[in-house]
């Protein structure tokens, strides 16, 4: 059975910035929680991070693959550089990933950890930018399909590919 590493926040684990969850009813979800195959996890925290914390964002709206690389940082609203607890977060996702041979992800879009699609640019004002979080484009780097809670659909579909 294929196993699905899942952001916690969206399995009511009250682990975000700002000490909640943002839990998904989505059924898929639901039915793969049931099935048992579902790996809660939050890079923020697992990389050191306290709940809460002051929010985060990738300066200039880079995206992951430009932290990963060094290119751009994360920074919190108190100008804080989070970036190495960001990083270590995003090897523990991809440690854990790989420990649970999972090759599929649903994570928070929108986190710049776990973003699918988009991020927010750095100015914490709200405006996201196409582009992905660092635990995100670590994964997909190395082989791990990532799909947004707003993709649970398309994920379904890989899942399938992956079980015939």
């Amino acid at each position: 059975m294929e196993r699905i590493l899942v952001s916690a926040c969206l399995m009511g684990r009250r682990v975000r910035y700002d000490g909640g969850a943002k839990t998904s009813s989505d059924a898929w979800l639901a039915g793969w929680r049931e099935e048992g195959r579902l790996v809660p996890f939050c890079p923020e925290v697992e990389g050191g991070l306290p709940i809460p914390r002051p929010a985060a964002e990738i300066e200039g709206g880079a995206g992951g693959a430009a932290v990963l690389s060094g290119a751009a940082r994360v920074l919190a609203t108190d100008g804080s550089d989070v970036t190495a607890e960001f990083l270590s977060g995003a090897r523990a996702a991809l440690e854990t990933a790989r420990s649970h041979g999972i090759r599929l992800a649903v994570l928070k879009e929108g986190s710049p950890s776990c973003g699918a699609l988009a991020v927010y640019d750095g100015s914490f004002e709200g405006r996201r930018v196409p582009g992905q979080g660092v635990t995100t484009a670590l994964l997909e780097r190395n082989g791990i399909r990532v799909f947004s809670e707003e993709q649970v659909p398309q994920a379904a579909d890989y899942l399938r590919t992956l079980e015939t």
